[in-house]
């Protein structure tokens, strides 16, 4: 399975990196994300100036670029040059995308832009309490969503809220 894992935090958000790290155990990984924070970006695509797509070596076991544009502009391009993608996972996001949120959401988008591109798509967040989420506690439960969510090909968006803390889990 050829996994594409992008956010709207930024190529360097711990969110992404537990993504990644537990997507490794589902298939081949690939990472586009945006350079920098682009929270709250929506849908939108960069057709102004120009976008560049450049490798970073930000993640050890799984090849990584990032991207001057927004989290749609990631899926477009991460599609564009890994055509065999089957799944993008988008996240985890760092707040919780939750009623009105989802029209803002980047995180949310990027997964709908690849739901436009005909691939399966999920997004994972998680809200933000006054400490930044323990993402490798939350690790476990990411795995048991993708165990759940990935055999079922029926299942094209899915958009999922985590709990800051994995014992609110409801299994």
């Amino acid at each position: 399975m050829h996994i594409l894992v992008t956010n709207d935090d930024g190529i360097y958000s711990p969110g992404i990196a537990a993504l990644a790290r537990v997507a490794r155990q589902f298939g081949e990984v690939r990472v586009v994300a945006p350079d920098v924070e682009q929270s709250a970006a929506s849908h939108a695509v960069t057709a102004s100036r120009p976008v560049y797509y450049r490798p970073t070596p930000a993640f050890r076991h799984a090849e990584a670029y990032r991207v001057n544009g927004t989290p749609a502009d990631c899926v477009a391009l991460g599609a564009y040059h890994w055509p065999d993608v089957d799944v993008v996972l988008s996240g985890v996001n760092l707040g919780l995308n939750v009623g009105n949120g989802i029209w803002h959401s980047g995180t949310v988008a990027a997964a709908k832009q690849a739901a436009l591109l005909g691939r399966r798509a999920i997004a994972f967040s998680t809200p933000v309490t006054t400490d930044e989420p323990d993402f490798a506690r939350l690790e476990p439960e990411i795995k048991k969503v993708l165990e759940a969510l990935l055999p079922d090909d029926e299942l094209r968006l899915v958009n999922v809220n985590l709990p800051a803390d994995p014992r609110d889990m409801c299994w």
